[in-house]
């Protein structure tokens, strides 16, 4: 009797006390005792901001009560980014067993980056001495493990989360097979099961759209044009290497109207207008593509053409070089100061996205047996030529009111042992150096062109009409109900006067009667 004589909030504290003292089933420890040294600690310690440090010192509270129960043994410190990439980077830095590998001359296959790093240094560009040799090792790992033939350090280009380290390789024919595209799996959902027939629609039938699509353009056989070269990327040195795919017409021609920044995630899908085929990997190799054939520039001289200009077979003059053995040298202010001595030792990429054109209107004319022979000759297109190999970089197109190239010495105070430097300005990252007898190709940069102007994406088309206008399709408003009163009017009238008419018209014919 004595409980229900006690008040309620009385009852009700000690409910709450007694929950309170109940311990952990875990660390035997319970709630009430860990306030009440938690506020202890408070009031000895009278922290500034105590109410931002509270789950702090509780923890402290909570740690210092479990330390009996603790081993003496520290704890194991979680490794960083940087350490794990370390250790990642050691297997670099073992000695490997392989010979190294040389090609047909008898030249190493990995080039010599130590030496490329101490010329860029003095072309005020590069990623460091550390950073390179890094690269070097990581190079030379990619070169025993997929026996390369050729490799060499293209460039890095720079991403939002990580970037991209480019290596080139010798992309050797029939080493890569098609691969299996977006459009391709597209097509095959789209595609209507052939057991399925379609039944006769009674009635008007539905009209019937007048687009023929495009046929696509096919993409260059592997050693060919754009696709001469294979590249592998990786995001650090010691991280594994990635072979990206070959590059198709249709990525360089959507590549050149989009402007997107690289994440760093070959995996991820490029959302633009108007819409990429393919993923970033896709679009990095499309830029790649570009940027090669832009500014892959050598001294004149170096290079040589294979075959003669008069030959029937004139791809083999405009698309093959070799290097001239008996290459000289070209002087170091001449490089400096004039870009006749510069040329391009790439292939351009024509406005269809490929380096040698193909004729599509012989291919759309295959299919259409009811046109004529000389409706398919006026419907040939005009092959579409660009500048041949080796062209001087003085007849490259200005744009923007700005040169396409800047060149200089690296040093005006020793002359005798500086280097030409070329730098262009529609790639900025693009850079060339040449000693003499000596050159490089780098690029380090964010994979965008410079356009002159603030970018905005193109206007997306009109919609098409779903139906063609007419008279027989279009709906008319509904009448109002004065509309419909005038109208029943007049209907009156009508028929009031046709009654007369006739009746006049019996009348004349009675009358005839008569007479």
């Amino acid at each position: 009797m004595e409980d229900f004589d006690r008040p309620q909030s009385s009852r009700q504290a000690e409910a709450s006390k007694a929950f309170l003292m109940k311990n952990s089933s875990n660390s035997n420890m319970n709630l009430y005792d860990h306030l009440t040294q938690l506020l202890t600690k408070v009031m000895d310690e009278h922290p500034n901001n105590a109410v931002d440090v509270f789950e702090e010192m509780s923890y402290e509270v909570k740690r210092a009560s479990l330390n009996s129960m603790q081993s003496n043994l520290r704890d194991l410190p979680q490794l960083t980014a940087t350490e794990l990439l370390a250790e990642q980077q050691r297997s670099l830095f073992l000695q490997s067993d392989n010979e190294p590998l040389e090609d047909e001359t008898g030249k190493p296959v990995l080039p010599n980056v130590s030496e490329i790093s101490f010329y860029l240094e003095q072309a005020e560009v590069g990623l460091g001495r550390e950073e390179m040799q890094r690269i070097f090792l990581a190079l030379k790992k990619l070169v025993d493990s997929e026996r390369l033939t050729h490799c060499r350090f293209w460039g890095k280009i720079l991403g939002i989360e990580n970037n991209y380290i480019v290596a080139e390789a010798e992309n050797r024919e029939g080493e890569e097979k098609d691969h299996y595209t977006i459009e391709d799996e597209l097509k095959e959902q789209i595609k209507e099961p052939e057991s399925l027939e379609k039944e006769p629609f009674e009635g008007s039938p539905f009209p019937h759209s007048a687009h023929k699509p495009q046929h696509e353009v096919p993409k260059e056989a592997i050693g060919i044009g754009a696709n001469k070269f294979a590249y592998y990327v990786c995001k650090e040195p010691g991280l594994p290497w990635v072979k990206i795919p070959s590059v198709t017409p249709a990525q360089i021609t959507i590549a050149r109207q989009i402007r997107k920044f690289f994440t760093g995630n070959l995996d991820k899908s490029v959302v633009s207008y108007p819409p990429f085929p393919g993923n970033e990997a896709n679009y990095l190799r499309a830029q790649i593509a570009r940027i090669s054939a832009a500014t892959q520039v050598s001294p004149y001289g170096f290079y040589q053409t294979v075959g003669d200009e008069g030959e029937e077979e004139q791809e083999l003059y405009w698309a093959s070089i070799e290097v001239n053995p008996d290459f000289e040298g070209v002087p170091v202010r001449e490089l400096a100061e004039s870009l006749k001595v510069w040329v391009h030792h790439r292939q351009h990429i024509l406005q269809q996205g490929r380096c040698t054109w193909e004729n599509m209107a012989e291919k759309t004319g295959e299919d259409t047996n009811e046109e004529t022979e000389d409706e398919r000759e006026e419907e040939l297109d005009e092959p579409e030529v660009g500048p041949r190999l080796l062209n001087p970089l003085s007849l490259d197109a200005e744009m923007f009111n700005m040169p396409p190239w800047s060149s200089k010495l690296s040093s005006h105070l020793t002359p005798e042992h500086a280097i030409a430097v070329l730098r262009s300005n529609l790639w900025p990252g693009a850079f060339a150096y040449s000693s003499g007898k000596k050159f490089e190709n780098i690029y380090i940069g964010w994979g965008l062109k410079y356009i002159g102007e603030v970018y905005s994406p193109p206007i997306p088309p009109l919609p098409q009409k779903e139906y063609p206008d007419g008279p027989e399709i279009t709906e008319a408003l509904d009448p109002t109900p004065e509309e419909e009163l005038d109208f029943k009017d007049n209907l009156e009238e009508q028929q009031a006067a046709l009654e007369e008419s006739e009746e006049s018209d019996e009348l004349e014919e009675s009358e005839e009667d008569d007479n």
